[in-house]
């Protein structure tokens, strides 16, 4: 069934074993082409958002698509497979392994070497740090330069959708930039992303739509430019004033 939408999750509720529920009736959709950002507290189930998404746990109800087809129940490999890619928070290189090495592990389900092959030129051409340390041990770069070593893992399988998980943390300001733009470069290249991020003024200066999450349900979510300029959401999740707040008169 066709979509104007890469990824829906609709009416979701999920969490933990017997606890209480994470979320509750949740509904997020991924267009293509777009950036789209999560933001909240924390607690509100951001990295639940995703983690549903990718598999990794089953919603008690709700639906999950992927290009209008229903993969609600998919595990990991299935949900890799029908093009959703996870990058984990925090650093998930193989420090003692090569650039190289941790690239291609993405590629492990392909059995095309010329697919592969294809691959490797886009993603090195997409983060030239990557190209440019190829045989580095992956220990031996920054945090900055290891995270586009790991985005560059995660498009070797040519997702639709790339799924991130607090991408920022830990960098200082100047890799966190740089990250926010190598999100951009992907979503031009043609991968949409779902984002979560605890920075989020800086997310949603990076996203073309936002969700903002409290307590396991989306709170508001539009564009994102919109949101920014909210006053109620930039006292309470912001930090201050909206950023196209008119000066005191």
């Amino acid at each position: 069934m066709a979509s104007d939408y890469l990824l829906e999750l609709d009416d979701i509720e999920a969490g933990y074993g017997r606890a209480a529920l994470v979320l509750r009736g949740l509904t997020v959709k991924v267009p293509a082409g777009s950036v789209v950002c999560l933001v909240g507290p924390n607690g509100a189930g951001k990295s639940t958002v995703l983690k549903v998404a990718s598999g990794m746990l089953a919603p008690r109800s709700g639906t999950i698509r992927v290009c209008g087809d229903d993969v609600t129940g998919f595990g990991p490999q299935q949900m890799l497979t029908a093009g959703l890619s996870h990058v984990l928070q925090g650093h998930s290189v193989f420090r003692e392994m090569t650039v190289e090495e941790n690239v291609l592990l993405g590629a492990y389900t392909i059995r095309d070497r010329a697919a592969i092959a294809e691959r490797v030129g886009f993603v090195k051409e997409l983060f030239p740090v990557v190209g440019d340390r190829w045989k580095a041990l992956a220990g031996a770069l920054s945090g900055g330069e290891q995270k586009q070593v790991e985005f560059a893992r995660s498009l070797m399988v040519s997702p639709r959708v790339v799924l991130l998980d607090e991408p920022s943390m830990g960098l200082d300001p100047r890799a966190t930039a740089s990250v926010f733009e190598q999100v951009i470069r992907m979503r031009d290249a043609g991968t949409a992303v779902l984002l979560v991020e605890q920075n989020a003024r800086r997310a949603l200066e990076t996203a073309d739509l936002g969700c903002v999450l409290d307590l396991g349900r989306v709170h508001i979510d539009g564009p994102a430019s919109e949101l920014l300029k909210d006053p109620q959401l930039a006292e309470l999740y912001l930090g201050g004033r909206p950023a196209a707040a008119p000066p005191a008169s």
